[in-house]
């Protein structure tokens, strides 16, 4: 077996502002963290100003000229560009500077390769890095085709380098056939949650919010929780008993970034739907996150492109031990707000009594004197609904509740 020494690249971030309201900055930073988390190491930046990027470099001639003597100066193996680059501007890069040329598609599609665990994430990120390279197999060029790894080169594998278009289009419709067995397999278990009828709970967030953290400090999941971005892929669903003896399922989704690749919100999509499907917006959000607002937006706007709408959200203020009281918390879309640790778990029975205030809301009241025949009622009050006060009497059980709609008739008394 030949083993290759993995070898840390040292890369340029390349980004272009287009305007001066633009965040080219913000994003470059966040770009950073994410070539970190892919194992690469930022060793400059640069930033051109421009009215539009250029069709053919991105960049134009000049930058691209500082770019040659930087990459040399600072000993750097290539460059990452902050937006997704066209396959003839990846090829013209690659030929102007003789160095690797990736762009920020590619390196979020190799962080969730190598975080990629259960089966359908592994389908999910081959099919959105399939087509990303569909169209790109001879923009890659002499970088792609050497052997010794990198960011890019992790997932379906090395075989997928040599493949031509026709047996990338294969595959694709061997994954897309795999994705719909996939999507069935959740429609059969979202019916099923149906008529269980046990609501659920979406949490959805901008990566690195603290998502897994909540899951495992509310249900004890023991998922990876990690400082890092898109730390988990894999979404996870647990289950949840209230204070009030409620149960309800919590289901994790994968975090939210500015410029997720739409190969990825594709691919994911039966995925990223299950937010579309519940009953309930758990949207948890850094609060010591100095751009806290704009990734906010970014969560909200990828909702509204999933077609989320007119779900109760819970706006979840996480990470309030590192936050300090300086700040303004708020969030006009949300019905409403918590602030909680979710890592030292300040802050969780507050939420919890939201949670039930918000489920509360989509049942109906009810009080009622059962009569001791009819005490089976009450087993599905107690399963499905909110069971407020129990008394027993001499003619009969009264009983304070909120139950969901569907099994009002069901709990009626008969009289």
């Amino acid at each position: 077996m030949i083993e290759l020494d993995k070898v840390t690249e040292r890369v340029i971030l390349v980004g272009v502002s287009l305007s001066d309201q633009d965040d080219t900055q913000k994003s470059l930073d966040e770009l950073k963290e994410l070539a970190a988390t892919a194992g690469a190491e930022t060793v400059g930046t640069v930033i051109q100003n421009r009215e539009q990027m250029h069709p053919g470099t991105y960049i134009g001639k000049g930058k691209i000229e500082e770019l040659k003597d930087l990459l040399w100066e600072l000993d750097a193996t290539g460059i990452i560009c902050d937006d997704e680059l066209s396959p003839a501007q990846m090829k013209n890069l690659q030929d102007e500077l003789d160095t690797k040329v990736m762009d920020r598609t590619l390196v979020i599609l190799d962080i969730f390769a190598s975080r990629a665990s259960t089966s359908e994430g592994k389908i999910q990120v081959e099919l959105a890095q399939l087509k990303y390279r569909q169209s790109r197999l001879t923009g890659f060029g002499t970088a792609m085709s050497r052997l010794g790894g990198g960011i890019g080169t992790r997932g379906p594998g090395e075989k997928k380098l040599e493949m031509d278009r026709r047996l990338i289009k294969s595959r694709i419709a061997q994954l897309n056939r795999e994705l719909k067995d996939v999507k069935r397999h959740r429609e059969v278990t979202r019916e099923q949650r149906n008529r269980n009828r046990i609501p659920v709970a979406a949490i959805v967030g901008y990566t690195n919010a603290g998502k897994s953290t909540l899951l495992n400090s509310l249900t004890g999941a023991g998922i990876l929780a990690e400082d890092k971005l898109f730390a988990t892929l894999d979404p996870t669903t647990r289950g949840l008993k209230l204070p009030s003896g409620q149960e309800i399922l919590l289901t994790d989704t994968v975090g939210f970034i500015r410029k997720l690749p739409h190969h990825l919100i594709e691919a994911f999509r039966s995925t990223l739907e299950e937010a579309k499907y519940a009953d309930l917006i758990l949207h948890v959000v850094d609060m010591a996150n100095p751009q806290m607002d704009e990734q906010m937006f970014i969560v909200y706007e990828t909702l509204k492109n999933l077609e989320v709408i007119d779900k109760p959200v819970i706006t979840i203020f996480n990470k309030m031990d590192k936050a300090g009281n300086q700040q303004i918390i708020r969030d006009f879309h949300a019905d409403y707000t918590v602030k909680i640790s979710a890592k030292m778990k300040d802050g969780i029975s507050e939420l919890l009594q939201t949670i039930e205030a918000v489920l509360r809301e989509q049942k109906v009241a009810i009080e009622n004197l059962y009569s001791y025949q009819e005490a089976g009622k009450i087993q599905l009050i107690r399963k499905y609904g909110e069971l407020q006060q129990e008394d027993y009497r001499d003619d009969g059980i009264f009983v304070r509740a909120f139950v969901p709609v569907e099994i009002y008739d069901k709990v009626r008394t008969s009289k």
